[in-house]
């Protein structure tokens, strides 16, 4: 399976985030790609931009797939995945769930007797895989062959990060790596917002915002120093920036975020 053809039920933000990360960094070719979707007249305009085939319906995406990713809503799998799951319970073909609140459990359920001739990965991903920069929260549990495994680590490593986590902990995961996104760019706005305030321009403060987060992030997984220690680290005594660290703990940043994910996860 070294050239695998990879077809997406659903083709919505998500699965073109990671349709576009994966023809960016070579890892498949466009023309590799088949995908369905409930509008096709804007499926067509959607997998153009990679050069993707449009397909018309669930049943032709899994027959012309060797990897099958479901990326529909999560309501809609029972509906959309059912009359296919003869065909998708397959030695040749294997599933990548990108569902959230979808697990293993849940499919087998699902799949009923055709479980055990089936071959399934949940994961949680986020946009950033678009710009090779993503995040996969993997549950540890599979029913993936070897050579699927080797497939889906070497495709899915060209564009992120690939985090196994137990099943139990599957949502709070995605809360973290999937959700959090919309509270970075918050904050990157907010950024934006002070610099605009002080003069800046606004496409100049977000940019170095934007690339100071993504610096952050790289040290931290270079050399997994705690946070604290990398915040220490930048504050020097009396100096500008623990003036404004004092300022984010009188507002309770760090409790505004932990009550941003209880939000999600109550």
């Amino acid at each position: 399976m070294s050239n695998p053809t990879i077809g997406f039920i659903g083709y919505g933000n998500m699965a073109q985030a990671i349709a576009e990360g994966l023809v960016a960094a070579g890892a498949v070719d466009g023309a590799d790609i088949v995908a369905c979707a409930a509008h096709y007249d804007k499926l067509e305009k959607t997998t153009m931009k990679v050069g993707a085939k449009p397909l018309h319906n669930a049943a032709e995406v899994v027959a012309a797939s060797d990897m099958v990713v479901i990326a529909i809503k999560p309501y809609r799998i029972e509906s959309v995945i059912k009359p296919v799951i003869g065909a998708i319970a397959d030695e040749d073909k294997f599933v990548v769930s990108i569902a959230a609140g979808w697990d293993l459990d849940k499919y087998r359920d699902l799949f009923g007797a055709d479980f055990n001739a089936a071959h399934i990965q949940c994961t949680i991903p986020n946009t950033p895989m678009a710009v090779g920069k993503g995040v996969l929260v993997t549950e540890a549990d599979n029913t993936l062959t070897d050579t699927q495994a080797e497939v889906f680590e070497r495709l899915f490593s060209s564009i992120s990060l690939i985090e196994r986590v137990d099943s139990a902990h599957m949502g709070i995961g995605m809360c973290i790596a999937g959700c959090a996104p919309a509270f970075t760019d918050m904050y990157i706005e907010a950024l934006g917002d002070a610099g605009v305030k002080y003069g800046l321009q606004r496409a100049t403060a977000y940019r170095l915002a934007a690339k100071m987060v993504e610096g952050v992030g790289a040290l931290y997984l270079k050399n997994e120093t705690h946070p604290g220690v990398m915040k220490d680290a930048v504050c020097s005594p009396g100096g500008t920036t623990i003036k404004g660290v004092t300022s984010l703990e009188e507002s309770a940043f760090r409790g505004a975020v932990i009550k941003a994910v209880d939000a999600i996860e109550a």
